[in-house]
């Protein structure tokens, strides 16, 4: 093996070019046209374009990938993880061009890829799964009858693929048509493949998983579990190790399942089982056969590389260590950061301003980030990956948290200050997050992320002086400002005293404020500031930790409530191609009826009606590319 051609992209194609590169291997990557001035392109030793925008035209065409390593002169393929990194069709393709495939071979993929086939082996191996049924009949009689027979609540799961797409909970027969079609179509949508499979819902669990490892000399070993508990959609969000609730006994016996299954299939290479965890029952849900977006975790756990591990095993050593010999040190959190808002809608636009926090030692940031980057809808949102590691697991909560509030990524919504505030969460800290800790808390924790009025004073501030300045000179005119700051409005009155102090008016109360190069004071508080100003006339600043998006409505004539155009108006929350639509014009709609589905980040949503209303007008059409902003729908005018 001497130069590996990487068939992905973003911050996994960057950091398998790092280990590649320490191991003195030449690297090949591989890019869409969206990707073409992309960091992993840049930073690899050389790059081949596959063409086309959306993956089903670059990422995902096995005849490109391979193409690609024959003019590119690479002898093997990493498939990192997402696109083909599970689908046995592309292994073998790789191994009959007469190049090494790093990855499990495709006769496991095949066997353990499919959550059907999984839970097939896993009943031979005697590993425990929930009833369900993962049979070849896909029809939705025989899906409502194995659901009956099941019992209420049932998951209904993509076969093919994870990621949470194609995942739906169904608490009851009415709700399982709607279910089984949202699934399928986002299942085909995402991995080419519409099977699905439904079992026993589980309503509080914990979804805790153990990484695997296999040589081809018949070796395998675990390295203990992380726990992924912390979801919304169903994907992972906040990913540790060790499990609060996992005892040096349970994780013995979890990690001899794991095991036994990854044996049972003829396994090699890194792989992951998935679990859930309900007390100390636990249930095989799936197993990843590919590296696990996670994998850091488990890297800062035990000081070890795993992707230097696949790269030695797919040359044919054995594995480097025994499992007695394997060592879980401290406390490992790693946190996905997103390109999406508090509500987990995603976004895509451009980073107008990144910078990495101080990354001492037990701090890891895995991304491909910089500004001016562009964030397309074409694929996933998930922009890097920061993860701490301590002593305890206290310890790594606040220094991951701190991180978190010290990283600026600017221009576009992200989950930034969401995830400190999911760290910081009493029942997280406590150790008690289960699957839905989102579902119960998140409101809440939304909540607490709302700026204070010293924040939004000096957003506000921000906005309009910073970058331009304050003059040098008082002045005795009062300036009047009016800022919409997220939803609220702000009407302030400020007079410049000379030399960058201001005095502010904000309705009865009187601030003292001060601008400085980069940094905004208010009642003596003074914190690091930065603004970006986008072509639609928003800016988006940071003050300390906080977020906020502020539009200067200083020159606006103010409209009460319900008038103008914007009233009648549904539009498009974010880029993405409609999917379905489900209303024709003069029909009468209810609040909260799903008018249209909008696939974005190959993730489904649906959009709902805001009020009752009458539809007047539909202005777009299934399969369409939407932009944010677009019209997607007009209400009929109602009287009050």
């Amino acid at each position: 093996m001497k130069r590996l051609l990487i068939a992905n992209r973003g911050e996994i194609a960057r950091r398998i070019i790092r280990t590649a590169r320490r191991l003195g291997l030449s690297t090949v990557a591989v890019h869409s046209d969206a990707d073409r001035g992309a960091l992993h392109v840049r930073e690899a030793d050389s790059a081949v374009a596959l063409g086309g925008t959306a993956s089903a035209d670059s990422y995902l065409r096995i005849h490109k990938l391979i193409d690609a390593a024959h003019a590119s002169g690479a002898d093997a393929v990493h498939p990192g993880y997402g696109f083909l990194s599970e689908n046995a069709d592309f292994a073998q393709a790789v191994i009959d061009a007469g190049l090494t495939w790093v990855g499990p071979p495709p006769a496991a993929i095949h066997a353990l890829g499919s959550k059907s086939a999984a839970k097939a082996v896993a009943l031979r191996q005697g590993v425990p799964v929930l009833p369900g049924y993962f049979g070849a009949d896909q029809s939705e009689a025989t899906f409502a009858a194995e659901a009956l027979r099941i019992g209420y609540p049932v998951m209904v799961k993509a076969v093919a693929g994870g990621g949470g797409r194609g995942m739906r909970l169904v608490h009851s027969a009415e709700q399982l048509p709607a279910a089984l079609q949202s699934a399928r179509s986002e299942a085909l949508a995402g991995f080419g493949n519409g099977d699905l499979l439904i079992e026993r819902a589980l309503l509080n669990p914990r979804h805790v998983e153990v990484q695997v490892f296999a040589d081809a000399h018949g070796h395998c070993i675990h390295l203990g579990e992380r726990d992924c508990s912390v979801q919304r959609r169903h994907q992972k969000i906040i990913e540790e190790s060790p499990s609060p609730a996992v005892s040096p006994e349970l994780r013995a016996e979890l990690g001899r399942c794991a095991v036994a299954l990854a044996q049972g299939a003829g396994y090699v290479g890194a792989g992951t089982v998935e679990f859930l965890l309900d007390g100390d029952q636990f249930f095989l849900m799936e197993m990843n056969t590919r590296l696990q977006v996670e994998h850091p975790v488990t890297e800062m756990l035990t000081g070890l590389d795993l992707v230097e591990w696949q790269l030695r095993v797919a040359r044919g050593e054995p594995l480097p260590l025994t499992q007695d010999q394997v060592q879980l040190r401290g406390h490992a959190i790693e946190v996905r950061l997103c390109a999406e808002d508090e509500h987990f809608t995603p976004h895509a636009g451009t980073v107008q301003r990144f910078a990495e926090p101080p990354l001492p030692e037990g701090l890891r940031f895995d991304h491909a980030l910089e500004s001016g980057t562009e964030v397309t809808p074409h694929y996933d949102a998930m922009l890097g990956k920061l993860i701490a590691h301590a002593p305890t697991r206290r310890e790594a909560i606040a220094r991951l948290a701190h991180a978190l509030d010290d990283t600026v990524l600017l221009g576009l919504p992200s989950n930034r200050a969401f995830l400190a505030a999911c760290l910081r969460h009493p029942v997280f800290a406590d150790g008690g997050a289960t699957i839905p800790f989102l579902a119960d808390h998140g409101q809440s924790i939304r909540e607490a992320l709302d700026p204070p009025h010293e924040a939004k004073l000096a957003a506000a501030l921000a906005a309009v002086w910073l970058g331009r300045g304050a003059t040098a000179l008082p002045s005795p005119f009062a300036r009047p400002l009016r800022l919409k700051v997220g939803q609220i409005m702000l009407d302030l009155s400020v007079r410049e005293l000379g030399h960058g102090a201001l005095q502010v008016q904000a309705g009865e109360r009187l601030h003292a404020a001060h601008i400085g190069t980069n940094t905004i004071a208010v009642d003596g508080l003074a914190r690091a500031a930065e603004v970006v100003r986008q072509a639609d006339g928003q800016c988006h600043v940071r003050w300390g930790a906080h977020d906020l998006w502020l539009q200067d409505l200083s020159l606006t004539a103010a409209l009460s409530a319900g008038q103008g155009p914007a009233a009648r108006e549904l539009r498009a929350p974010f880029n993405g191609k409609l999917v379905s639509l489900a209303v024709q014009p003069g029909q009468r709609v209810a609040r909260g009826q799903v008018l249209l589905t909008i696939e974005s980040m190959k993730i489904e949503h649906q959009i709902s009606a805001p009020r009752d209303a009458t539809v007047s007008g539909v202005t777009v059409v299934a399969g369409q590319q939407l932009v944010p902003g677009q019209v997607l729908a007009i209400f009929a005018e109602e009287a009050a």
